[in-house]
């Protein structure tokens, strides 16, 4: 069957991300350069402007699509209400793994670029974090013993909760697949979130 029009242009576009993310493995975006990614793909330097007004923008889609990930595994875990904590900490920790090794590059992408790429990349890191603790925060609010929290508390634990989930993501970025680092790294997040949790249940907002 003959690719549409649309079909051409979106395979060309995901060429250009895979490249950009093959080609930043060992540097930063910031030292990538259209023609490089243009070359890899086999394109002219003028066609990945039909797709990208540049780097920055190709960084941010990036960002985009690496950050969804975290975003559907903290959506699986809010809706996980009305399981006991463990089996909820236990089951996203495990996902948390699986799918970093199912998506290392996009992550390893952020760990690299959270710190060190183009501003513009850096702030949106910095925005879909916020944005997922704030989503985290909001559904926390129907937690049996946080209804009374303040804002300011339920805040500080979902920052917590998805800080730990980043530190995690970056550890298991230097562990080698189903190793005993890995496994180290696991059990310890486990332990985090489960003393978060501990801690959650006997916290008094001060009026």
């Amino acid at each position: 069957m003959t690719e549409t029009r649309g079909e051409r242009k979106e395979k060309t576009r995901r060429a250009i991300l895979d490249a950009a993310l093959a080609l930043s493995s060992d540097t930063t975006l910031v030292a990538l350069s259209l023609r490089q990614v243009a070359k890899e793909v086999g394109i002219v330097p003028t066609a990945f402007y039909r797709h990208f007004a540049s780097i920055d923008d190709l960084g941010l889609a990036l960002v985009e699509e690496a950050l969804d990930t975290l975003r559907t595994l903290l959506r699986e875990l809010r809706s996980s209400a009305g399981q006991d904590a463990r089996t909820i900490i236990d089951g996203s920790v495990t996902v948390l793994v699986e799918q970093v090794r199912q998506h290392q590059a996009q992550f390893a992408f952020i760990a690299r670029e959270r710190f060190a790429g183009p501003p513009a990349v850096r702030e949106a890191i910095a925005r879909g974090i916020g944005l997922a603790e704030r989503e985290l925060s909001t559904d926390l609010a129907y937690l049996p013993g946080t209804d009374k929290w303040s804002d300011e508390d339920r805040q500080t634990l979902s920052s917590l909760i998805v800080g730990a989930m980043v530190t995690t993501v970056e550890r298991l970025l230097t562990a080698a697949a189903g190793s005993t680092a890995e496994g180290r790294v696991a059990a310890s997040t486990r332990a985090q979130l489960r003393m978060m949790v501990i801690g959650a249940k006997h916290w008094r907002s001060t009026p």
